[in-house]
């Protein structure tokens, strides 16, 4: 079974979302600059992870030091190329996305293969191999400001997860991620901005991901239900191992 879903829908919310975006954005250019930053391990130290409960996930992941290894349009279309990749391989819907030369957003549904932590470490380590393929050389920058002749990550450890279980945050996660450029200064208008889901949702357009899109047929899993509080005269039906998985993060 293959079914577009591209909205075409004036009246989605999705459009909406994105009118909103057009006419609430600042009209005069803001150039923010970037200051060193300095990551420690205490940031998502702590921090877990929910699946299965068929929510949207709506992740952040970061370079390396906040180094602006998406900083040219040639990476970051070799980023959305492997996103392409990874999506079809692992079953998964891209809700909305935005990258970054820093960092990237990514809003997705929970793939049929494996889970989001499968799907960003695939998509982590196949970008960082073609770009040591193409002869890149990455140089370690240090808390003292100094850069080792050496390899250094291309991503930060981990990354951050968000459960998005209604509509309104949905629309909340779109707005954010489609203003992201227009905040940080890098375009004018959200729709100049070739790398995230803006265009997909305003015009239709396929670009190199495909958004609100699945080619594949729709899998339903049968769950055993188990039931919580028997004796107490609280009984409430759950699913076994649903709605949550809770997850450590790596």
């Amino acid at each position: 079974m293959r079914a577009s879903l591209l909205f075409a829908d004036t009246h989605s919310f999705a459009f909406f979302a994105n009118e909103w975006v057009r006419h609430n954005l600042v009209e005069t250019q803001v150039t923010v600059k970037l200051e060193p930053f300095v990551y420690s391990n205490e940031m998502t130290r702590g921090l877990h992870r929910y699946y299965g409960s068929h929510d949207l996930h709506f992740i952040t992941c970061s370079c390396y030091h906040r180094q602006p290894q998406l900083g040219t349009a040639e990476r970051r279309n070799l980023f959305l190329s492997v996103l392409e990749e990874a999506r079809q391989r692992y079953r998964f819907v891209v809700h909305g996305y935005v990258i970054m030369p820093e960092h990237f957003h990514l809003l997705m549904t929970e793939p049929e293969t494996g889970d989001p932590s499968v799907v960003m470490k695939v998509l982590k380590e196949r970008f960082t191999r073609k770009l040591r393929a193409e002869g890149v050389l990455l140089m370690a920058r240090f808390a003292s400001g100094f850069h080792h002749p050496e390899p250094a990550p291309v991503w930060q450890k981990r990354f951050y997860d968000f459960n998005v279980r209604t509509e309104q945050k949905q629309i909340e996660k779109l707005r954010y991620m489609h203003r992201n450029p227009v905040k940080r200064g890098l375009v004018d208008n959200p729709e100049l901005w070739a790398w995230s889901s803006f265009r997909a949702y305003l015009l239709g357009e396929t670009g190199l991901v495909r958004v609100k899109f699945q080619e594949w047929p729709m899998g339903i899993k049968a769950c055993p239900v188990a039931t919580f509080g028997e004796g107490t005269g609280a009984s409430v039906p759950l699913v076994r191992g649903y709605p949550l998985i809770r997850k450590e993060r790596e």
